[in-house]
């Protein structure tokens, strides 16, 4: 009877083992399913804009020549979604591709802003006339940028800023040639009160000059700060004529030959031994 008992015993608990392992299966398979639906739910929950959207763009720095009102635009539109959504590195990339922007840096700030810090470019001259360049000698194409940017603060600065800034051409590449010759020369007619208009170099490299009181300067490839600093030297004297000026060809071993307005020009001492360089 005891063996009996045993065996049945045992049957009942193996009957009821098979009845709750599919019980057991169905309620952690339940589980599991209710827990990614709840995942996913709360994913939504996080990507949609409505429910955790970006209130405020904040931006810093000296901002002179970049609407913020209009880089916000941009970045809404090209970067819609939720606080959580928004990839800070693409719009890093956006911020940074535009022209005006030397660099940025971006982060989130809880719960619903962006912080942008932009350093902006710095235009020195410009550069073949649809160009500008920085101070380092990169060339940027902050004119039509500012074109972009419809409000009317932008226009009134792009105006300005055609008049202010020297003009510099060159053949492409010579940026930061004809930049770092632009500077040396600026320094040394700063003291006799001379700026430079325009200056030219040439695909051979020869310079040439113009200066804002209408004077075009001929310094040649060789020897140009000499060249220049010949002129200085000799222009008080030449003041004296009480003659406007057109041009002044400094391209000789010392000497010089000036170019008077509707009139011949008339040689300095020295003129037979034009280089030409």
């Amino acid at each position: 009877m005891a063996n009996e008992l045993s065996v049945n015993t045992n049957t009942q608990q193996y009957e009821e083992d098979k009845v709750s392992l599919p019980v057991g299966l169905t309620v952690f398979v339940i589980v599991i399913a209710l827990l990614i639906y709840g995942a996913y739910k709360a994913y939504e929950w996080l990507q949609d804009e409505q429910q955790l959207p970006v209130q405020s763009i904040v931006f810093t720095g000296e901002l002179s020549m970049i609407s913020p009102d209009w880089l916000e635009t941009l970045i809404r539109e090209s970067n819609s979604g939720s606080f959580f959504a928004i990839d800070v590195n693409e719009v890093h990339q956006l911020v940074e591709s535009q022209a005006w922007v030397y660099s940025a840096s971006i982060r989130k700030r809880w719960p619903s802003s962006l912080y942008i810090h932009i350093v902006e470019q710095k235009a020195v001259a410009q550069w073949n006339d649809d160009m500008l360049l920085n101070k380092y000698g990169e060339s940027f194409d902050g004119i039509s940028a500012l074109k972009q940017q419809i409000n009317a603060a932008s226009e009134q600065e792009e105006s300005q800023l055609e008049i202010r800034l020297p003009k510099l051409f060159g053949p492409g590449g010579s940026e930061k040639t004809a930049l770092t010759g632009y500077q040396h020369m600026r320094a040394l007619l700063r003291a006799s009160g001379q700026k430079i208009k325009m200056l030219n170099l040439s695909e051979r490299f020869a310079w040439t000059v113009k200066l804002e009181n209408g004077i075009t300067l001929n310094l040649g490839r060789q020897e140009y700060i000499k060249r220049l600093q010949r002129f200085i030297d000799v222009f008080p004297l030449l003041k004296d004529e009480k003659k406007a000026i057109n041009y002044i060809d400094l391209r000789y071993d010392t000497g010089l030959a000036v170019g008077w307005a509707d009139a011949f020009p008339i040689s300095a001492a020295d003129t037979d031994n034009n280089t030409n360089n």
